[in-house]
């Protein structure tokens, strides 16, 4: 099969990016691969090519409603119709209408938890899977950053549909997260297509500032004054993205938009287009935002707040410069920030007390079959995602089989036991990585670039002119030359409907 002839006919571009074309040829050949590219290597087309090529629809996995909904529009758009992403975008009809057409579409994206659905699966497996793509798998990894208990079924899954190829991909997994990824998926005869994780366009500095949070915003308004953009700038809680557009526009840094988990999923896809479209020019966000948006022209990256770990912060700074021109990530570190970051390790996991109160609401509705998971979750205060996990652990014990609660026969004791023995463990591991990400906020007198290369048992065989805060790096090589933010210039609505038609 000519590989070329292929890439040029279906998505029009003339060359492969380094590793894609040795990805395709495994998925194509019938291999299980896993692959890790950078941020910005083009990781998509890895799957979406052979999709098209191969007989039969690809299932691709996906943690994000923002980022299937990107990638369905992104395709539609370049003309292709038969892909669908089953999320809660769809209403009620369309959903039905989608249901009733998988067969005859290519791409199928869905979230690890609707694949759950033992109606969907059952209709899967009347198509012929050609493949079974993970994208971002380290989330099916105990080890890896956003670790997702709902990817620990997947390898049940594809079994279901008859064990197809599969890939597993991702930008950032450390040789521990990739033997993880490889024993939770049961990858069988696999191959691995492992490529560095540095980028030497994207410039790293770490900005020792104050704890007076005053002089920390007047820092951050100096730089996005500065910064030639478009850029982005995260935090860590939902408030702080609201405040902080909030202060940006009030002093005078237009075409700002906060982001966040919070929102409506209409408000957050219609904020990720506009940046896409460079209508907005600056977006303050938590960590929910980023992943797969495929703007190539980001230039800077502000951590206002650092991440909990270095592999977090790679995924994030590596949104910038995907068009390989210069960009820069900064890191406004303040010592006082710790005691927020180690709220963010445990926020996410339930206490003791609201185990019990979990067990005692299972007991008292068990004899009304299924668990409603929304009114479970109202009633006992839980988050989504401390449910997540408190079901998987109560699935491993057998307290709960199909989302229906037996009855329990083990001591409530011992079963709240055995998941704070998991919570106990995951904290630690989580604080272990974020003690390790400060002491690198700290070095004052090692290239950053090597250290975190290191991490992933790599060796820096070149530096690049402007490499880190350490080696030494002139700010003003990144602000903005004429004018800090470029005014938005609609595009003339023929040209946009040439556009929309493909013409």
């Amino acid at each position: 099969m000519n590989l070329d002839k292929a890439l040029l006919d279906i998505f029009h571009l003339k060359t492969f990016r380094p590793g894609q074309r040795e990805i395709i040829e495994d998925l194509v050949n019938g291999q299980d691969v896993l692959a890790m590219l950078p941020t910005g290597a083009g990781k998509s087309l890895c799957y979406q090519l052979p999709a098209y090529i191969l007989n039969g629809v690809a299932i691709v996995i996906s943690p994000l409603l923002s980022l299937m909904e990107d990638q369905v529009q992104q395709l539609k758009s370049n003309g292709f119709r038969n892909v669908v992403a089953l999320n809660s975008f769809l209403g009620h009809n369309e959903r039905e209408i989608a249901l009733n057409q998988l067969h005859k579409q290519k791409i199928i994206y869905v979230s690890p938890e609707i694949l759950q659905s033992r109606f969907l699966l059952n209709k899967l497996k009347k198509l012929t899977i050609s493949l079974f793509i993970v994208d971002e798998a380290h989330c099916i990894s105990q080890w890896g950053h956003e670790f997702r208990t709902d990817y620990l079924k997947l390898a049940e899954v594809r079994a279901e549909l008859g064990n197809p190829p599969c890939l597993a991909i991702t930008a950032t997994a450390t040789k521990e997260v990739q033997e993880d990824i490889i024993e939770k998926l049961a990858l069988k005869n696999y191959q691995t297509h492992i490529y560095s994780i540095d980028r030497p366009n994207i410039a790293m500095v770490v900005s020792k500032v104050s704890n007076n949070l005053p002089e920390k915003l007047e820092e951050l308004v100096t730089l996005v004054r500065n910064l030639q953009g478009p850029g982005i700038i995260y935090v860590s809680t939902r408030k702080w993205a609201e405040d902080i557009s909030t202060i940006l526009l009030n002093k005078g840094i237009k075409r700002v938009a906060p982001y966040h988990g919070g929102m409506s999923n209409e408000d957050r896809l219609l904020i990720q287009q506009q940046f896409i479209n460079d209508e907005l020019q600056l977006i303050c966000c938590t960590s929910a935002f980023g992943m797969g948006v495929n703007k190539p022209n980001i230039r800077f990256v502000i951590h206002f707040h650092y991440p909990t770990q270095l592999e977090s912060y790679l995924q994030e700074i590596g949104r910038a410069g995907r068009d390989g021109q210069n960009s820069i990530a900064i890191t406004l570190y303040g010592d006082d920030e710790r005691s927020i970051q180690l709220s963010l390790l445990t926020r996410e996991f339930p206490s003791e007390a609201k185990l019990f109160q979990v067990l005692q609401y299972l007991r008292s509705t068990m004899p009304h079959g299924r668990i409603d998971e929304t009114r479970l979750i109202s009633e006992t205060g839980i988050t989504e995602i401390m449910w997540r996990f408190i079901r998987f652990h109560l699935e491993e014990q057998g307290v709960i089989v199909n989302l229906t609660c037996i009855p329990i026969e083990k001591d409530p004791y011992e079963i709240v036991k055995l998941i704070s023995e998991k919570v106990t463990k995951r904290i630690r591991y989580k604080h272990d990585k974020l003690t390790l990400f400060k002491n690198w906020l700290s070095v004052n007198k090692q290239c950053r670039r090597k250290l975190v290369l290191e991490q992933f048992d790599e060796q820096q065989t070149s530096r690049p002119d402007n490499c880190c805060d350490v080696c030494g790096i002139n700010l003003e090589n990144y602000f903005e030359k004429e004018e800090v933010l470029h005014p938005y210039q609609p595009q003339d609505w023929q040209d946009e409907l040439r556009k929309l038609f493909h013409e």
